[in-house]
């Protein structure tokens, strides 16, 4: 049996049906992404591709990986930059190729291309979706995190860089002495305030190499905030095979997804943008309100069913929130816990959006794997779950069910769930967190070993009395099985 060709520009005329349109220009590199994983293809790059077919102008492209992921520049490579997306939803599955990604990379082996092209003119907007520990930064100052080896390794060989406020501080640079207009620096990752943040981070490296450039780029460069929102899982054989059953041909990197998408972006472009505002993306005065709405309903509480389901044995975010005590769970922890500490626009309804979410979970052909989310807690609990339990100690109100939370990210950190079956933790701070779990010999010195690990926990946060009470109570509740704790706190 002769094998399926492979999708690219010649083998996608087979499959016109599956693009968004026939009507396709190909355009001029204008966007280079740092972070091409699956969560930029399948939404920062197709709302891109929709506003060039909407408004025109040249905004392709250049996706780089930034950890020598040469297999992926390669697979994409192969197929000229092409690949699906395979939608799941209720009424089944639809199927998109997508056309806006025009060249890939791979650091450090490409640094001389990449470099090429942050010093091209044409190229207007560096976004970048590298999840919170790709930013190097120190969680207590802002600033960019000395204690890094990829931060040290910069600031020694600064022309060689690997990092990311050392990449764009390396660009800015050569685009200074160039007389070149500074290109828009765009952070679409899960980060509170994450333009603010992004730029203090590169600011505070730049300053350490010159001061006037971390001055220039301070007052110059424009780094706007942003929310992305949509569920995108890892890929699986499933998703390739419904991408050749649809496509006729074969797509050895489709990406996985949920139908529902949004993007909030605050508009400050001074070098100009693509049409995002003319294919559902909303460009505002203040993205903060969105993006901590977004931080504490959708991202901590899929962080609180990643924990309590990799202990009770729930593979995927589906399965867990379709167990009826732990939807109950996260239903009255998004009601009575988090919604109160939001300060949303009237137009924002709260309790549809937590009700949408819970839908959104739900959702069984959406294979979201808890293993996925479970990933560098120490990076996404701060924002995600502490900032909502500062909220609501300074309004004297409980947070049983966040502590919950909190608490199950301390004994998953054992690296077994109540079955026993061992699990992998993948976390920068992988080796202390172990460590610091495994090293306890009771569940208070559990509680009081943790809060003092200050990369996570702030220390006013930290000694407070009420956090540690409830933190302790949760992890107990945890050693009768998690599953009977969940309905306790339900």
């Amino acid at each position: 049996m002769t094998p399926p060709l492979t999708l690219s520009r010649d083998t996608l005329r087979a499959s016109s049906g599956h693009v968004l349109s026939a009507e396709w220009r190909t355009p001029a590199i204008g966007i280079v992404h740092l972070g091409i994983g699956n969560f930029h293809r399948a939404h920062q790059a197709l709302y891109t591709e929709e506003a060039m077919l909407a408004h025109g102008g040249d905004w392709g492209i250049c996706g780089v990986t930034l950890k020598g992921d040469v297999a992926k520049r390669d697979a994409l490579m192969a197929q000229d930059g092409l690949y699906s997306i395979v939608e799941h939803g209720p009424g089944g599955v639809r199927v998109t190729v997508a056309r806006a990604l025009r060249e890939v990379l791979a650091m450090p082996f490409d640094r001389a291309r990449l470099f090429e092209l942050l010093a091209d003119a044409r190229v207007r907007i560096v976004s970048l979706s590298v999840t919170e520990k790709g930013y190097c930064r120190d969680a207590r100052s802002g600033d960019v995190d000395l204690t890094r080896s990829e931060v040290a390794h910069d600031l020694a060989r600064p022309g060689e860089p690997v990092s990311v406020p050392g990449i764009l501080a390396a660009a800015l640079k050569a685009r200074r002495a160039s007389g070149t207009a500074p290109f828009t620096v765009l952070s679409c990752d899960n980060l509170a305030h994450n333009g603010a943040a992004l730029r203090q981070v590169v600011v505070s490296f730049a300053t350490r190499l010159d001061a006037g450039l971390g001055a220039w780029i301070g007052e110059q460069v424009s780094f706007p905030s942003t929310m992305v929102d949509r569920i995108v899982p890892a890929t699986t054989d499933a998703d390739r095979a419904a991408a050749l059953a649809a496509l006729g041909v074969r797509d050895n990197v489709p990406v996985p997804c949920e139908p529902f998408r949004q993007w909030v972006v605050e508009d400050a472009f001074p070098a100009g943008r693509p049409a995002w505002d003319a294919v559902g993306a909303q460009l505002v005065d203040d993205v903060t309100p969105f993006e901590i709405a977004k931080l504490r309903m959708l991202n901590a509480t899929h962080s609180a069913l990643a924990y309590l389901s990799m202990l009770a044995g729930f593979e995927t975010i589906s399965e867990a929130v379709n167990h009826a005590p732990l939807r109950a769970l996260i239903y009255q922890m998004m009601t009575q816990e988090i919604a109160p500490t939001l300060n949303v626009p009237s137009s924002f309804d709260l309790l549809a959006y937590r009700d949408a979410l819970l839908e959104r979970y739900a959702n069984p052909a959406l294979k979201h794997r808890c293993a996925q989310i479970a990933m560098d807690g120490s990076q996404k609990i701060p924002p995600r779950i502490l900032a909502t339990i500062a909220a609501r100690l300074d309004s004297g109100r409980p947070f049983e069910r966040l502590a919950l939370a909190v608490a199950a990210w301390f004994v998953f950190l054992e690296g077994k769930s109540d079955r026993g079956e061992r699990h992998e933790i993948s976390d920068p701070l992988a080796e202390r967190l172990v460590r610091t779990a495994t090293g306890a010999r009771d569940d208070r010195q559990l509680v009081d070993a943790m809060l003092q690990i200050t990369d996570v926990f702030p220390a006013p946060l930290a000694q407070t009395q009420a956090l540690r009470t409830a933190l302790l109570r949760a992890v107990q509740a945890l050693r009768g099985g998690t599953r009977r704790a969940i309905e306790r706190y339900a």
